[in-house]
């Protein structure tokens, strides 16, 4: 491609415009850009600022099609569309066309899983910098980009890696794109518990979406939770080639949970966190000798040891939590594996790593009441999270602010985690309501504990399951109870977390 020609990018305050505009501009050619959007209501206009990169807000004048040499318009943009037939003769650069020409150039590992992808991929992004290793970053602020084309499109913008959190959104395929399109050699998988059922049908429906990370990483390089028997399940029915990681901790099973097996079988797992621990199948799955093993486990003062191939480290831990000791441990195999790091240049940003915005963050003492918010959103992940709250603090009321993404069961499920682990519990969605005076119905002793909240119908947006009005009255009927500590879950929780301030 010629370096004096001129792209024309429509739909620059879209994520896949401004990434692409910015990906052009780094790799040295000529860049305008236009959009509908004013330069106020412009999501993304932070991230083009630096780049010298001329942008028509609010209109696409003619001017716009004059200057540019090449036309790359939004995927979404119909062939019918009046701006279309702007474009007339001008040659068409499309995504595809930047992700077939246009390639990363770099080491990529990815994080994938249903809990921790967020925390482990932040930390081990923090560890390459704290060792001037820089990372590509979308640099798309408020959003998580770890779908769709984001993942690819951020592997190609500059840095030394790629360290890219891959989802899904419950859509098949999307996994085995993001893999095959930026040439990722490596990755780790944080656990597989039920999620996006609504969208995928069973459990073992969505494990096998999630499985699309192992057959694309082919021969490459997986670290993997050895306590979670559906990792290992599939490792095993997959006959994966390449070179496989195990880590897990030594703690005691504190329940005992059935997870389906990909054998078909329903198992008992004797869980240390939600849906990993000790199991066992008639099929022949069962808990293998990890490679690294945390043991020696102090919450209260945030240590673990952990023991590798060849020795054994103490770590000091900057967050909370026995699921943060998996997420840790696979961070610090990944540092020493992928970013070829020694363990004494890993473990002072495990020490210093306080978290991720969001996830068991305090955010506000109201009236001697300490108030948390956290973005679990699955039946696993409330679970996990709560547990570790009780276990860490005693007593707490929960603000409920999910609409699972898989639907009924999911928001069924939630509920009972809440009502196992919480003093007193207000539902704030609708959808945890409706569970709500289920339950109540069943069960009318509850009253005691259950404090309904209706505030409207909210409609669920997306994985939000809570309006900003609904979040601020949870909050404030929580403030009101015989009860120190209240933990406000889910994404609206932490979305519209500064309604406490208003409190």
């Amino acid at each position: 491609m010629n370096k004096d020609k001129t792209f024309g990018v429509i739909g620059v305050c879209g994520a896949n415009g401004n990434l692409i505009a910015r990906i052009l501009k780094q790799r040295g050619f000529n860049v305008i850009g236009t959009d509908l959007s004013s330069k106020e209501d412009c999501r993304f206009a932070k991230a083009l600022e630096g780049y010298d990169i001329e942008v028509f807000y609010g209109e696409t004048p003619e001017e716009f099609f004059e200057k540019a040499d090449y036309i790359v318009p939004p995927a979404s943009l119909s062939k019918d569309s009046n701006l279309f037939k702007q474009i007339g003769d001008k040659p068409i650069f499309e995504l595809y066309d930047v992700i077939e020409k246009i390639q990363p150039e770099k080491p990529v590992f990815g994080i994938t899983g249903t809990n921790g992808k967020t925390t482990t991929t932040t930390l081990l992004k923090k560890i390459a910098y704290d060792n001037g290793i820089k990372p590509c970053e979308h640099d798309l602020e408020g959003m998580q980009g770890n779908a769709e084309f984001i993942p690819i499109l951020q592997s190609r913008l500059d840095g030394e890696v790629g360290i890219l959190e891959v989802g899904t959104f419950g859509i098949e395929g999307t996994i085995g794109r993001i893999v095959r399109n930026t040439g990722m050699s490596g990755g780790l998988i944080t656990n597989i518990t039920p999620d996006h059922l609504n969208d995928l049908g069973s459990f073992m429906d969505y494990a096998r979406v999630k499985a699309e990370f192992i057959s694309e990483i082919g021969n490459g390089q997986l670290i993997v939770n050895g306590q979670d028997p559906t990792i290992m399940g599939l490792l095993r029915d997959m006959d994966f080639k390449g070179d496989v990681i195990t880590f897990g901790v030594d703690e005691l099973p504190e329940s005992v949970g059935m997870k389906e097996c990909v054998c078909g079988n329903e198992i008992a797992v004797k869980e240390i966190i939600s849906g990993c621990g000790y199991y066992f199948c008639k099929c022949g799955l069962t808990t293998p000798q990890v490679d690294y093993i945390a043991t020696n486990i102090d919450l209260k003062n945030r240590t673990f040891d952990l023991h590798t191939p060849d020795e054994k480290l103490t770590v000091k831990m900057g967050i909370d939590g026995l699921h943060n000791v998996y997420n840790l441990t696979g961070v610090i195999i990944a540092a020493h594996k992928f970013l070829d790091l020694p363990y004494d240049k890993i473990l002072p940003t495990i020490a210093s790593f306080s978290g991720v915005s969001g996830r068991m963050e305090e955010i506000a003492n109201v009236e001697g009441k300490d108030i948390y918010v956290d973005y679990a959103h699955n039946p696993a992940g409330v679970e996990t999270v709560l547990k570790e709250f009780k276990k860490l603090f005693g007593d707490f009321t929960t603000v409920i602010t999910v609409s699972s993404e898989s639907g009924y069961v999911g928001d069924s499920a939630i509920f009972d985690s809440v009502l196992k682990f919480s003093k007193f519990i207000v539902p704030a969605s609708v959808a945890s309501q409706k569970i709500a005076m289920e339950k109540l119905k069943e069960t009318p002793e509850l009253n005691s504990r259950v404090f309904l909240n209706h505030v409207d119908d909210f409609k669920k947006v997306g994985t939000l399951g809570a309006s900003e009005e609904e979040v601020k009255e949870g909050l404030r009927k929580a403030l009101n109870l015989d009860c120190e500590m209240v933990i406000a879950i889910g994404e609206a929780a932490t979305k519209f977390k500064n309604v406490v301030f208003e409190l």
